[in-house]
């Protein structure tokens, strides 16, 4: 099946079946497209963004997200790419957190961490209801889910609404909204890993980063924040003024020994906003692409693909070491755990939203 839920050719808004699960419901796949070329394909498998074709500057178009062809690859490969993650993003320390006088365990899928809300029914493992969202200057899909209470050992019957949307500002929207019955965590991001040169075109160690942010969170061995809110002057994590992201990261530094890299969480400048802020950018200078990132969120998840193992293949070639970066718009990890950090429990009759912005735009070559 295929059709447009406007008449103007542009933007276009398509859907076709994308696979079938084991339980026989269909799997789907949406296309979204503007006046300027850009392209996104989305499934409702886990809200996952398969595909995003953004021209360069010499107008040739290339696929810059990593991901898979088909819903079968997706099933059995990277279950973040693309995707929705929820309901907590990042890690719980030990999976263990106290809420209003209550201990709660959940799965531990990271070591001994809870991580991106579960191996079973994390937001980025489960089917997603889909219904087109356009306007008349944007096409879009509205994906709804609910987590039912104790479901990957969370309190509170969670419902979520959560819209992609593409405009001819070559802009890429994700909203955010969740009710819940019972006090819970809750911590929604997007995890699509980019490569503005293209996917398969190797490393991103080149593409120059600005994150606004003075501040980030410190791990230790583990991967969970120690607490502290530390200063980026004078450290690898600088990202004050553009800079590569291969520049530094071989430094003799403890915090990139941790993550085998970059893999931390940044405290935005901006903090917690009504309307979305500019939060970093991105440039590729071999293809002109700029990826300008607004979120509503306080923290910012940096990650420089240290983990990307290489014999996993994606559309055209081996998913390899630091050939794709994450910029994940969050509540910082383990905030549960962490009083100091912002707030992230959500109580019934109040609703929880979040916006985050993808601007995509050319810089000319530098001479």
């Amino acid at each position: 099946m295929n059709k447009s839920c406007i008449a103007a050719p542009v933007p276009m808004f398509s859907r076709s079946a994308f696979g079938c699960t084991a339980e026989g419901r269909i799997v789907e796949l949406f296309t979204l497209r503007n006046a300027r070329g850009v392209e996104a394909r989305l499934t409702n498998f886990g809200g996952k963004l398969v595909s995003l074709r953004v021209p360069d500057r010499q107008g040739h178009v290339a696929d810059i997200v990593l991901g898979y062809g088909t819903y079968a690859a997706y099933v059995h490969g990277n279950p973040y790419f693309g995707a929705i993650v929820g309901r907590y993003a990042n890690r719980i320390a030990h999976g263990r957190f106290s809420l209003d006088g209550r201990e709660y365990q959940l799965a531990t899928n990271n070591g001994p961490h809870a991580l991106h809300g579960g191996p079973a029914k994390g937001f980025h493992n489960v089917l997603w209801d889909a219904v087109e969202h356009c306007g008349e200057d944007f096409a879009g899909i509205e994906l709804a889910y609910t987590a039912e209470d104790g479901e990957e050992g969370y309190p509170g019957r969670l419902e979520c609404r959560v819209t992609y949307t593409l405009n001819d500002q070559n802009e890429l929207e994700i909203g955010y909204r969740a009710w819940t019955t019972r006090p819970t965590p809750i911590n929604l991001t997007h995890h699509s890993f980019f490569n503005l040169r293209g996917a398969g075109r190797g490393d991103i160690l080149d593409h120059r980063l600005a994150i606004f942010a003075e501040r980030f969170t410190p791990v230790d061995a583990t991967l969970i924040p120690t607490g502290e809110l530390r200063a980026v002057a004078g450290s690898p994590f600088d990202f004050r003024t553009p800079c590569a992201i291969g520049a530094r990261i071989g430094d003799d530094d403890p915090q990139l020994k941790h993550g085998r890299g970059y893999d931390h969480n940044y405290v935005l400048d901006a903090g917690l906003a009504a309307e979305p802020q500019l939060a970093a950018t991105v440039v590729d200078p071999a293809s002109g692409r700029r990826m300008d990132l607004y979120t509503t969120e306080p923290g910012l998840q940096f990650y420089s693909g240290n983990f990307l193992d290489g014999p996993d293949r994606g559309r055209r070639a081996a998913h390899r070491f630091r050939s794709a970066f994450c910029l994940e718009p969050q509540h910082f990890p383990d905030s549960p755990n962490q009083p100091a950090f912002p707030d992230t429990i959500l109580r019934p009759g109040v609703e929880w939203t979040s916006r985050t912005r993808y601007r995509f735009s050319l810089e000319e070559e530098q001479p």
